[in-house]
C-alpha cells in the first residue's frame, strides 16, 4: 500500500479554497442567485487545513474568492496564499540593532540566539531604540547564516583558517570516475585494547587504505604504533595486492609527510595530497568506514578475551574479505567488490618487492674519513668501498629504521652505486689487508731549482730596467 504523501501546506489551503468556490464555477448561479450562493456557503462549517478544527468564512472573503478565480486560467495556483511584500525582511530591526548584533556575532562566534539576544538588550539599554523579540533576533540570525559556531579544540593559526575556510567555501561530496584513480589513508584509534608478549595492555592503530571509486579496502592491519615505517609496511601490501594508485589522500600526520613516505610515492610515480590541516571531512570516507569498524567488527570482539594483535587482524581480514566486500553500499548502490571488478581500473603493476621496499627511503650526505674510509650514520659507522676512497662527501640512501639496506648513490643521477655495510673491526684484526687499485704513481720527488712562477717574475722584473729598489750590503763576515 502506497504512503499517502501529504500536500505541501500553500496547496491545502489553495485546495480547499478552491472546494468551495468550486461549485459554483461548474455551475454559475443565475442573475441574482449568486448573492444566496455565497450566504449558504459562509453559514457552512469547513475543516481547517491545517489544524483540522471548524472554521467558517465570511461572506466578503468568498466572494473575493469567486471573482478572483473565475477568469483565472489555474484556479488553485490564483488561491494560493501570497506572499508579503516584505518578506525575507525585518523591518523590525533598526540599522543600529544590526551592526550591534553583527558585531556581538564577529565577537562571539559560539553564543547561543539567546546569549546574543540578553546582550544585544544589555548594549542598547538606555538607547531610544525599540528591542524586538527574541524569536525575530533568532529567526534573523538563521537567515543570515549566522549559525553558532563550535569553538576550535586548540585556538591555533591552522584551526581557525580551517574554520574560516569551511565558512567561505561550500562543502560538496565527490567520487573520482575510476578504479585506482584515488586511494584514501588515515590511522584510527581501535576501542578495544590488545594483549602483547610483554604482558601489557596496548591500544592499537588500524591503518585502513579505502579505492575512492569503489570503497574498496586495498588493505586494512592494525599495528601498535603510527609511525612512518607502518605505514609503510602497510601501503606496500595494498600496492602489491591491487597495483600502484594514481593519487592518495592522507592528512598531515607525521607517518604521512615522513621523508621517507613522500619520497617513496614520488618515486613510484604517486601523486600525494594531503587534506588542510583540521579538515577531517575532506577525507570523509574514510571517517565513515571507522564507524562500520567501531560499530559491527569490534562488538562481535567482546566475548574475547585477551586478545591479541595477531587475532585481531586476522578477524579483521576475515571480516572485510567475507563480508564488507560483499555487502551492498548503500552509497554505489552495490558490493565494492564488483564496482571495484566492473570499474575502469587506471592503477599501474607493481614493481618488484625489491623495489618497492628500496623506493622508500630518504637521502643524506655523509663526510668520509680519510684514515679509514668510513662514515657515521645514525650513531654507527659504515665502510666506503676503497674505490670511492677520494669522495670528501657520498650520499648515502636508507630508512632509519632499516640499517640493513643503505646504497651508496650518485648525487647528480640518484644511481645506485653499490651497498655499505656497518665496520667490523674484529673483522679487521688478523692484518690481512686488500691491495688498491693501480694509481698513478704519487711518490714525493726531491724539489729541481726554483719554483717556475718565481723564475717568470724576475723575467718580467729584469724586462722592465728598473734599479733595484734596495742597497746591499757588503757581508764582512
Amino acid at each position: 500500500m502506497k504512503t499517502r504523501i501529504d500536500s505541501p501546506q500553500r496547496d491545502r489551503w489553495a485546495l480547499l479554497r478552491f472546494a468551495i468556490i468550486g461549485p459554483l464555477l461548474a455551475a454559475p448561479p443565475a442573475p441574482g442567485e449568486l448573492a444566496p450562493a455565497l450566504e449558504a456557503l459562509a453559514a457552512r462549517t469547513w475543516r481547517h487545513p491545517l489544524t483540522g478544527e471548524p472554521v467558517q468564512f465570511g461572506f466578503s472573503t468568498l466572494e473575493r474568492w469567486y471573482y478572483t478565480v473565475r477568469a483565472a486560467v489555474n484556479p488553485v495556483i490564483t488561491l494560493r496564499n501570497r506572499l508579503r511584500s516584505n518578506v525575507g525582511q525585518f523591518p523590525s530591526l533598526t540599522p543600529l540593532v544590526i551592526e550591534t548584533l553583527t558585531i556581538q556575532y564577529r565577537e562571539h562566534p559560539g553564543w547561543t540566539a539567546q546569549l546574543h539576544y540578553d546582550n544585544l538588550k544589555a548594549a542598547l539599554q538606555g538607547q531610544d531604540v525599540t528591542l524586538p523579540s527574541y524569536p525575530t533576533i533568532r529567526r534573523y540570525l538563521k537567515a543570515h547564516g549566522l549559525f553558532r559556531q563550535s569553538r576550535p579544540k586548540r585556538a591555533t593559526a591552522g584551526a581557525i583558517a580551517a574554520r574560516d575556510r569551511l565558512e567561505r567555501l561550500e562543502v560538496r561530496s565527490y567520487e573520482v570516475e575510476h578504479t585506482a584513480a584515488l586511494w584514501h589513508l588515515d590511522f584510527h584509534h581501535g576501542s578495544r585494547k590488545v594483549l602483547t608478549r610483554a604482558g601489557t595492555w596496548e591500544t592499537p592503530m588500524l591503518l585502513g587504505i579505502i579505492d575512492d571509486h569503489s570503497r574498496l579496502l586495498c588493505h586494512l592491519q592494525w599495528y601498535l604504533d603510527e609511525t612512518a615505517e607502518s605505514l609503510i609496511h602497510g601501503l606496500c601490501q595494498a600496492i602489491m595486492k591491487r597495483g600502484r594508485p594514481r593519487a592518495l589522500m592522507t592528512d598531515n600526520g607525521a607517518a604521512m609527510v615522513a621523508e621517507e613516505t613522500t619520497n617513496g610515492l614520488a618515486m613510484l610515480g604517486v601523486l600525494h595530497q594531503t587534506t588542510l590541516p583540521y579538515s577531517p571531512h575532506q577525507n570523509g570516507k574514510q571517517e565513515c568506514f571507522w564507524g562500520q569498524i567501531e560499530g559491527r567488527l569490534l562488538p562481535m570482539l567482546e566475548g574475547e578475551e585477551g586478545l591479541t594483535l595477531g587475532a585481531l587482524n586476522r578477524a579483521t581480514q576475515a571480516w572485510v574479505e567475507r563480508e564488507y566486500h560483499r555487502s551492498r553500499h548503500s552509497e554505489i548502490g552495490t558490493t565494492p567488490l564488483a564496482r571495484y571488478l566492473e570499474g575502469p581500473n587506471v592503477a599501474r603493476e607493481c614493481p618488484s618487492v625489491t623495489e618497492l621496499s628500496r623506493a622508500f627511503r630518504i637521502e643524506v650526505q655523509r663526510r668520509q674519513r680519510r684514515s679509514d674510509g668510513t662514515v657515521s650514520l645514525d650513531g654507527k659507522r659504515f665502510e666506503i668501498p676503497a674505490r670511492y676512497r677520494t669522495l670528501p662527501e657520498v650520499t648515502l640512501r636508507y630508512a632509519r629504521w632499516d640499517l640493513i639496506q643503505i646504497d651508496l648513490v650518485e648525487p647528480r643521477t640518484g644511481t645506485v652505486l653499490c651497498p655499505i655495510h656497518p665496520l667490523d673491526k674484529s673483522a679487521h684484526a688478523d692484518g690481512a689487508r686488500r691491495a688498491l687499485a693501480p694509481a698513478p704513481d704519487l711518490s714525493p720527488l726531491p724539489a729541481s731549482g726554483m719554483a717556475p712562477l718565481l723564475r717568470q717574475l724576475l723575467a718580467e722584473y729584469a724586462a722592465t730596467g728598473s734599479p733595484s729598489l734596495y742597497l746591499p750590503k757588503e757581508e764582512t763576515r
